[in-house]
């Protein structure tokens, strides 16, 4: 035990070292991974590391050289048992003293004039590069270690790992931007701090009215509130419908079905309104339709609550079945053949034991749905009409004649209250039951169908449904192919030629007009993906098999990132990481950054649903054996948990790529995200070339979908008839 501890501090000591002597400590302008600053490593003062830095004179410095410095005097002079409380104490003061000096020292010297009248004078400084960021995250593991050296949750570094970069990671990427969106909520123009625009906001009736029960409009929370009760209630619906006529049927489509509850949540969000518009518009060919067949006058019912619910019912249900799909699969046959076997039908052991036994998926599908559609920020943009929502009128506030930072941080904390509220109610229902039937006994037996009176039903919802898909996507395939989308109808193929063109000169020349934000995005997508998954579904396993302190709160803290609609979290970006310590605009880090925290409450929900059904005698059985937890996790855990994994790479890979409104204020010419350049389309009126680069993103990600369940694979839960086949076998040779 005592070698394997110092292994671990050797390991950190050394990288700290290497960070101190050979990584620079403040932000290349360039990219770190550019690897361009290597020629003026020597020669330029602002890329030295942090070791040259402090000796030649940036006295900031010195407490991080000497806490280091501290850490491997302890390695040499105390032995694992005793150092423990050491090592938490030169981790927290490291990161204290990397915050605090961070924050005070800006580009021009102290940032408060405070600290200036008390100390003097001081040189400005960068923002932390890969150096200081290396050291930081080094700071934090110590208090990790030191925590496992005193026997904190059995002595399990991985663990107390985990958690601390977790706790660190949020703390960066969720916590600091909030705190510097609502710090501006107290600040005038001038910089001084008062709380009369928060005061005014709080009791604004356009936020609070109640007016609709008596004739008069609903203020924007309770519009939010309504529209959210209503899509999580139809989407988790939906999602369970598609679920069980995958699972529990024979229908005979049901791979085809499978691939159009995805579709939609691989559209970019502006394309489902236009598409609805054209077809249930004003103008749109279905409306026209309706009239001329039954004289009525349909008018602008689209434009408001309810084609924002159209639109997000759209959105929204893959999301559901993604999620919902593993926990029906997951229910134990032998549950259900029990309850068969003592005599009740199909129909009473669909409702007295399989769907009791759906509640964790049942609860999550909805709580996401509920967040998705009070942080949706697309739809509503481009069918609210005169009914917006919080989501656009934060994205007004701010960016709208009215500037207002203090009303958007008022209606940020409303969806907040809101969204908090629902994870509350959740938890909950869900606290103190028992829903796991996945073991590591045998499990024998198939799945019951579905009882006639829930299967045709069932069957039908899920082809209606189908049926209004495919006609959506007819029209955003319609409208790439022909010259003016509603007045000129003639074929063509000029929106694609100009979209992708493709040139040959000694080598192949991407002269379409998409093809720069087409690989940007690409390219962050993929490396967000898979970074996604990781953080959510360690996340998920910290929450549901590790008991710490703060675990709670925790779980609340990541919910915050996704609770939060984008347009927030983009100006929270913003404001946060627009000036030092950390200074990530205009890259791809931001970008990436703002995909990973903002997608993993997906990944989270998903894995805590999936988790739920797996006992934890298997983890036990695995510790029992001598394996370690990280082993644990990565041979029997993961294993079975493969549809969550594949649910959170999907979802974060997509929505990496379809999301607007964070993306919109973090691109930058340099990193330009297609979502953004096709907004810039659709204000030009380029529709054309709008739907068309549309269609192409959706066909690259069907296909990055099809690649992604080919590596992760399927959850094999031995079943059916291979042990039917073991059981006939010792039957033969019990009569013989």
């Amino acid at each position: 035990m005592t070698s394997r501890d110092n292994r671990r501090l050797d390991l950190i000591l050394a990288a700290g070292v290497f960070a101190l002597i050979a990584l620079p400590w403040y932000r290349i302008r360039s990219g770190f991974f550019s690897f361009e600053w290597l020629e003026d490593f020597i020669s330029s003062e602002k890329l030295w590391p942090g070791l040259v830095q402090g000796l030649m004179g940036r006295w900031q410095l010195w407490p991080v050289l000497m806490l280091l410095a501290v850490a491997v005097l302890l390695r040499f002079t105390q032995a694992p048992g005793k150092r423990g409380g050491a090592l938490i104490a030169v981790g927290a003061a490291g990161l204290a003293w990397m915050l605090a000096e961070g924050l005070a020292i800006g580009l021009r010297g102290w940032n408060w004039g405070l600290l200036e009248a008390t100390f003097g004078d001081v040189a400005g400084q960068q923002a932390f590069g890969a150096g200081a960021v290396v050291l930081g995250t080094l700071f934090a593991l110590m208090i990790a270690f030191g925590a496992a050296e005193r026997g904190a949750l059995k002595g399990d570094a991985f663990v107390l790992g985990a958690i601390t970069l977790l706790v660190l990671l949020v703390a960066t990427f969720v916590f600091y931007p909030l705190v510097s969106m609502f710090a501006g909520a107290f600040q005038e123009f001038d910089g001084s701090f008062t709380s009369e625009g928060v005061r005014r906001n709080i009791v604004d009736p356009k936020i609070w009215s109640l007016a609709c029960f008596w004739g008069g409009n609903c203020g924007v929370a309770w519009r939010t509130f309504f529209l959210a009760i209503c899509t999580a209630t139809g989407t988790t619906l939906l999602g369970l419908v598609f679920a069980l006529v995958a699972t529990r049927t024979g229908f005979r489509f049901k791979k085809s079905l499978r691939l159009l509850t995805v579709l939609p949540i691989i559209t970019p969000p502006f394309v489902v309104g236009l598409a609805l518009t054209m077809l249930l518009g004003r103008s749109g060919s279905l409306t026209q339709v309706i009239e001329s067949a039954t004289g009525w006058e349909l008018g602008r019912w689209l434009y408001g609550l309810t084609g924002i619910w159209i639109a997000q019912m759209l959105s929204f249900t893959p999301i559901s079945f993604l999620v919902l799909i593993g926990v029906v699969d997951g229910i134990s046959p032998s549950m259900e053949e029990a309850s068969q076997t003592l005599r009740s039908d199909r129909w009473r052991t669909f409702r007295k034991v399989s769907l009791p036994l759906m509640a964790p998926g049942l609860a999550n599908a909805f709580l996401i749905g509920f967040i998705e559609s009070m942080a949706d920020f697309g739809n509503p943009l481009v069918l609210g009409g005169s009914g917006g929502v919080l989501s656009t009128e934060i994205f007004f506030a701010v960016v709208g004649a009215q500037n207002d930072p203090s009303r958007a941080a008022v209606l940020a904390m409303v969806l907040l209250f809101f969204t908090l509220s629902a994870f509350l109610a959740q938890r909950l229902w869900l606290s103190g039951r028992n829903y796991a039937t996945v073991t590591g006994k045998g499990d024998g037996g198939r799945h019951i169908s579905l009882p006639r009176r829930v299967g045709w039903p069932v069957i039908t919802v899920a082809v209606a449904w189908a049926a209004f898909t495919i006609t959506v996507y007819a029209m955003i395939l319609f409208g790439g192919f022909v010259k003016i989308w509603g007045l000129d109808h003639s074929l063509t193929l000029d929106h694609y030629a100009k979209a992708f063109g493709v040139g040959w000169d000694n080598g192949v020349l991407w002269t379409g007009v998409a093809w720069d934000s087409f690989w940007t995005t690409m390219e962050i997508a993929l490396i967000a993906a898979p970074l996604t998954a990781a953080v959510g579904l360690l996340t998920a396993w910290l929450i549901v098999r590790q008991r710490f302190p703060g675990r709670g709160v925790f779980e609340f803290a990541l919910m915050m990132s996704f609770a939060i609609p984008g347009t927030v979290i983009g100006i929270s970006y913003i404001m946060a990481f627009n000036l030092p310590p950390l200074q990530m605009t205009g890259t791809a880090a931001i970008l990436i950054a703002c995909f990973v925290f903002r997608n993993m409450p997906v990944g989270v929900r998903g894995g805590v649903a999936a988790m739920a059904q797996l006992d934890g005698s298997l983890d036990e059985a695995s510790l029992t054996l001598g394996a370690s937890s990280g082993r644990t996790m990565r041979k029997v855990i993961l294993p079975l948990m493969r549809p969550a994994i594949l649910a959170a790479l999907v979802y974060s890979f997509v929505r990496a790529i379809t999301s607007i409104s964070a993306v919109i204020f973090l691109v930058s010419a340099k990193y330009n995200m297609a979502t953004a350049y096709i907004v810039g389309l659709v204000e030009n009126g380029e529709y054309g070339i709008a739907i068309a680069y549309s269609s192409v993103l959706i066909l690259v990600m069907i296909t990055v979908i099809g690649g992604f369940q080919l590596l992760v694979g399927e959850r094999r839960i031995r079943r059916g008839e291979e042990k039917a086949a073991n059981s006939s076998f010792s039957a033969k040779e019990a009569r013989a």
